[in-house]
């Protein structure tokens, strides 16, 4: 006799099963022109067994719906707000699992999206509730990371909402088929959201003492990264393949050393900073 665990795992697969085939016939028909026979039919099962699992076609619609909305809201929350992090990896990790999602079921999100003006109206308000959560708490780590001097100074709305289009517009060109990799897909839109709002070596504007002084020690491992790229520069690259006797290496930008009037490269202004007044040509 089947176990309690083992039956209700059987069941879970059997109702996800219908939910893809239901997403897929609402998607192709429109929800008016899909019967609960026609659900059947796909599953290859009598519509009494289908009603065993979902009581009615709006049953079945507002299953989809919640998990496409309410169920992912609440895991971006959770990934969001995970303290262990810093903002950068709960970013990564937020846009991972919302792209990867996409690429895994694009029919039912896509099905959403072509819905939602005719959803019934308590299933709308749960779509337009779980859609802002998402929303608000992306806008929050975003702007946790500006304010941790992690992300630039930029807006966090229209960050957030960048990165939401991003993530969701894998649903339109993935392939359920199997050929689009929904990890390498997140993979790479994850990457690329944090690429979007990443400092670029220009620090922005701390916002508090303690945005402050994470500035001040990224300056500082910079320091130190370049006294250690300096420290390993062999002599002979510190001087053009014309310069015979050294005199000129230090007029070479990758000179650390030379003569009197050379120019040490740990004095020279820092990639992407001018000395007032300086015209800066490397």
């Amino acid at each position: 006799m089947p176990s309690r665990s083992s039956t209700a795992a059987r069941r879970q697969v059997v109702e996800n099963e219908i939910v893809e085939h239901a997403a897929r016939l609402f998607a192709e028909r429109g929800f008016a022109g899909t019967s609960v026979q026609d659900i059947a039919d796909a599953m290859g099962m009598s519509r009494p067994s289908l009603y065993y699992y979902f009581k009615s076609k709006d049953d079945l619609l507002a299953s989809l719906v919640t998990e496409v909305t309410e169920g992912a809201a609440a895991q971006i929350r959770a990934v969001a707000r995970d303290g262990d992090k810093n903002a950068t990896e709960r970013l990564r990790s937020v846009a991972r699992l919302l792209a990867s999602w996409r690429a895994q079921q694009p029919g039912r999100f896509l099905l959403l999206v072509r819905s939602e003006s005719v959803l019934p109206p308590d299933l709308a308000r749960v779509n337009e509730r779980a859609k802002r959560s998402t929303l608000r708490e992306l806008t929050k780590l975003i702007a946790q990371g500006v304010a941790a001097g992690e992300f630039r100074v930029l807006d966090p709305r229209s960050a957030a909402l960048a990165v939401l289009g991003i993530c969701n517009w894998v649903a339109w060109w993935s392939d359920p088929s199997g050929r689009t990799d929904p990890a390498a897909v997140g993979t790479t839109m994850a990457d690329l959201a944090v690429a979007m709002v990443a400092q670029t070596g220009q620090p922005g504007v701390p916002q508090n003492p303690a945005a402050a002084l994470t500035a001040v020690r990224r300056e500082l491992d910079g320091l130190e990264r370049l006294l250690a790229e300096d420290a390993t520069v062999p002599p002979d690259l510190t001087r053009r393949p014309d310069q015979g006797d050294g005199r000129d290496a230090g007029l070479h930008p990758t000179a650390i050393g030379g003569s009197s009037g050379s120019v040490p490269r740990l004095l020279r202004p820092l990639p992407g900073r001018r000395r007032p007044g300086a015209r800066h040509r490397w």
